[in-house]
């Protein structure tokens, strides 16, 4: 069995102000059968649905798990959890007999279990409930045998791993061996119940003074002798005891584990050879343990494990390891929650569920747009650096490394700090900026809101290579038909436009073109281009001979966009230094007419300006 969907209604900030609607749950989400990873921004909601699936399971670890004020959702005074299980084996389902509902008729119908936690309250009370289940809206009340079977692994954020670990009364390593079919049922007559009777009579013989110790003499000849210590430090003892009662009174050291529960607390786990382990090595040993714990052979109950922030203690390349072994797990289902790029990279697309704007949006291929090919290419290609737009409050997707160095200096100048609001741009390389802005547009509603602006060029030629006597020559286009191209061009481009997702096009042949055009950046293109291309005739001609770099793939785009960003961000501090009067400021930041204004409009748009 796995845990298939949950629904939300008023709970945390998976709510809404107006009247509570069973049929409209304020969240929807789909898990897939192995793992879950949720991801998005700072309070987007991840924790919470960790917390709505662990205050209704409740865990094996016995958290103190209770509602409290802050689980409703601003002003309401009702919150409904609701979780639904499939792919319930017999062996399942017959724990839950009586709640099953049915999907299909005959020998094809196949159990699930829907269950419920609705919470209500009255002013400051919070009302007793209970969690209930049922095929219809409400239900009937689970026993206590029943919810056994549904409670959940959890691993909190901060978790201290060494404390899990380590030997002490009801500690988590213990519980999980007591779980295991090695120790399970046989609580009183174990092989370590042997072992810890005959170490309870060799204690007692060394406090006696008659434990045997064989060692060997100067000739090599082995001799026994009875170590008196023990028995000292009892006399001295059993001299005050018969001080304070009587000469018949005496004392006697005995072992106290007789049961196999006590044996396991006095366990500690820890690495081969490690002496002083860190707390990433103690972290992947604590989730060791639970997968074993998650995979033990005698449960016919729930296997979900439930962990926050994976990465904890972990250095990237830890991260990595963990994850890949993660994604192999199959025999159990896995919902995680986490902040590291490293992570989202080596995921598979369809295991990723993102958290944006009060709802949750699962990758796999049933809700996405993205294709078959899409998820492969994605696969390869999405790095860390790409993977941080799944943590962005707004996306900037570029062709090449020139967009991803302006970008930033010109949002600075225009008073955007685009790592203030939280603004990822990802170059993607290549003109594939479709199969990552397909990511976020879904096939049906709720659709994401995460501002995505794709900024490409028009590739529309000014100049054209021809050869004369075998000679290449470069020929100025008619304007009227760089112009009917370039407008058609522009109108398919930004048809493509959708939701969240908007084009910006360059309105000239390239980003470099555009910034020859611009009325506030041409000079600083001109000198740039010059210095770098010192052997090139700049004088004679600047257009034809940039025109002429482009089509044969010469300019040096790369290193042209890094000194213009640098002479941006060179006049925005003179500026603010008061060096210089504004007007002297690269940027015309609300010329409509400039050729580069589109970087600007991309820019206003992702950051809602």
């Amino acid at each position: 069995m796995y845990l298939q969907n949950i629904k939300l209604w008023n709970f945390r900030r998976f709510g809404s102000d107006v009247e509570f609607d069973i049929e409209n749950p304020n969240l929807n989400l789909n898990f897939t059968k192995g793992l879950n990873v949720i991801i998005g921004e700072n309070d987007s909601g991840k924790t919470a649905i960790i917390d709505a699936i662990k205050l209704a399971l409740k865990t094996h670890s016995y958290d103190y798990i209770r509602v409290e004020d802050k689980d409703f959702f601003s002003n309401s005074n009702r919150f409904r959890i609701e979780l639904l299980f499939n792919g319930l084996i017999p062996d399942e389902a017959k724990n839950f007999t009586e709640w099953l509902g049915w999907n299909g008729i005959g020998e094809n119908a196949e159990p699930y279990l829907k269950i419920n936690y609705d919470v209500k309250r009255q002013g400051e009370k919070i009302l007793p409930t209970d969690l209930k289940a049922g095929a219809d809206e409400d239900g009937y009340q689970l026993t206590a045998e029943a919810r056994e079977y549904l409670k959940a692994t959890y691993l909190k954020p901060l978790r201290d791993a060494e404390n899990e670990l380590i030997a002490k009364r009801n500690s988590r390593l213990s519980q999980i061996l007591l779980g295991d079919s090695a120790f399970k049922g046989k609580e009183n007559d174990h092989e370590l119940v042997i072992i810890f009777e005959n170490l309870s009579k060799e204690i007692d013989k060394y406090f006696k003074g008659q434990f045997e110790v064989s060692t060997n003499n100067n000739e090599g000849e082995e001799v026994l002798f009875l170590p008196q210590e023990g028995k000292i430090i009892k006399n001295k003892i059993d001299g005050y005891i018969k001080d304070f009662y009587s000469n018949e009174y005496e004392t006697e050291f005995i072992a106290s584990s007789n049961d196999i529960k006590s044996i396991l607390e006095k366990l500690t786990l820890f690495l081969k050879d490690e002496l002083n382990p860190g707390l990433g090595t103690l972290n992947r040993l604590f989730m060791a343990a639970e997968l074993l714990h998650l995979n033990k052979s005698n449960w016919s109950g729930l296997r979900l494990g439930l962990v926050e922030e994976l990465e904890a203690h972990l250095h990237p390349q830890a991260q990595m390891q963990v994850i890949e072994s993660l994604q192999k797990q199959n025999a159990i289902q896995l919902i995680l929650t986490t902040h590291s790029p490293n992570l989202a990279s080596k995921l598979k697309l369809e295991n990723l569920i993102i958290c944006n704007n009060g709802n949750a949006f699962p990758m796999g291929a049933d809700y996405t747009k993205l294709n078959p090919a899409d998820y492969k290419f994605l696969e390869k290609f999405l790095d860390t650096t790409k993977a941080n737009l799944f943590f962005a409050k707004g996306i900037i997707l570029v062709e090449g490394w020139a967009e991803e160095i302006l970008i930033p200096s010109i949002s600075k100048n225009i008073g955007v700090n685009l790592t203030e609001k939280g603004i990822s741009i990802v170059n993607v390389g290549s003109l594939a900026y479709n199969r990552y802005a397909n990511i976020f547009l879904r096939k049906q509603g709720p659709f994401m809101s995460i501002p995505i602006a794709i900024l490409t060029d028009s590739d529309i030629r000014e100049y054209q290579k021809v050869l004369i006597a075998g000679e290449a020559v470069y020929q100025k286009r008619d304007l009227a038909t760089i112009q009917a191209e370039t407008d058609q061009k522009i109108i398919e481009l930004k048809a493509k436009s959708e939701n969240n997702v908007l084009y910006f096009i360059a309105p000239n042949w390239t980003l470099e073109y555009s910034l020859f055009k611009s009325n506030s950046l041409t000079s600083t293109l001109q000198i740039n281009a010059k210095s770098i291309h010192t052997g090139t005739d700049w004088e004679t001609d600047f257009e034809k001979s940039l025109a002429e770099k482009l089509i044969n793939k010469g300019l040096k785009k790369t290193e042209i966009a890094y000194r213009i960003a640098n002479a941006i961000d060179e006049d925005l501090k003179n500026f603010e230094e008061k060096k210089i009067d504004a007007k002297t400021i690269n940027i015309a930041t609300n010329d409509e007419e400039d050729s580069i204004n589109y970087l600007v409009k991309a820019i206003n748009y992702v950051t809602g300006n």
